[in-house]
């Protein structure tokens, strides 16, 4: 039994897009935003959904600051870190678009079917 070619293009179509898909979430996986505080002391490790994987603070930082001023420390590094995992994010997102983009102006270029068939 054979498959009629427009079935066997769909399922080529979901395939690749499963893999793209796929290779999507990989890279978004891998994204890590460690971003300093301002005095250098303090550095938060942040996943590309802003959520906070790590923390390090060197040796003496709590000694260093007062409550309210090691807060603001750790609050502004893990701003930064955040903020700098969301660009990243951008990134890998506006390049998949891009390239969907540049992919589908290319199958533009193509006959849709039926078009210009004589049968019809």
């Amino acid at each position: 039994m054979s498959i009629h070619p427009d079935v066997q293009a769909a399922l080529d179509a979901a395939r690749e897009l499963r893999h793209r898909i796929a290779d999507m979430r990989e890279r978004i996986d891998e994204v890590r935003a460690r971003r300093p505080s301002p005095s250098g002391t303090v550095i938060p490790e942040v996943d590309a959904m802003g959520r906070l994987t790590s923390l390090y603070l060197a040796p003496g930082t709590a000694d260093r600051f007062s409550c309210d001023e090691l807060v603001a420390e750790i609050m502004a590094a893990i701003r930064e870190s955040t903020q700098d995992a969301a660009r990243q994010y951008q990134v890998i997102m506006e390049t998949v678009i891009t390239d969907n983009a540049a992919e589908i102006a290319g199958e533009d270029d193509r006959e849709p079917a039926g078009v210009g068939d004589p049968a019809r």
